[in-house]
């Protein structure tokens, strides 16, 4: 796993913008890629550790949405909204993330998934509109460890499943 911040080399124009997330999930590519695009397997595992994640309306394709609240351990109600802007199975998707359509500081992501011998090398790359709203995400919600939280939920899901195959 891995992450950059601030202190990270400048690697483009937007790096200081930028949290880059990653991780090795050990399931095949094509399986990170169905818990990441169907929303029975997502419910299970969005989210950092204590959170749930109540969906109101998800249609996966490019212009499509997810409409979501995500439920804090502490109680309070996040209003999510993403729009998938790029598919391309089972290799990427990119997306647009905000509170709302039409929120002004949402932000993009591309998720790209490359097999890694028999596992997965996930990246999440997410670029803010600005740097102040990048480090305001990552001081006030803690957004670095929320992103491998929940990339540590995907893996041990995936791993559900591998073992739910295994026993069948």
């Amino acid at each position: 796993m891995a992450a950059t911040g601030r202190d990270a080399p400048m690697q483009s124009g937007t790096a200081d913008r930028e949290i880059v997330i990653s991780r090795v999930i050990d399931a095949p590519r094509d399986l990170v890629f169905e818990v990441f695009t169907e929303v029975r397997h997502l419910s299970q595992w969005w989210g950092p550790e204590g959170f749930t994640t109540t969906t109101r309306a998800f249609e996966f394709r490019v212009g499509g949405e997810w409409v979501f609240v995500m439920h804090g351990p502490e109680g309070t109600d996040y209003q999510e909204w993403i729009s998938w802007t790029e598919i391309v199975p089972p290799e990427r998707i990119a997306l647009l993330h905000g509170e709302s359509r039409g929120d002004p500081n949402a932000f993009e992501s591309v998720l790209t998934f490359a097999p890694d011998g028999v596992a997965t090398r996930i990246e999440m790359r997410t670029v803010f509109p600005t740097k102040e709203l990048r480090d305001e995400v990552v001081e006030k919600y803690r957004a670095i460890e929320g992103g491998q939280q929940t990339l540590s939920k995907l893996a041990a899901y995936v791993a559900g499943i591998a073992q739910r195959g295994a026993e069948s």
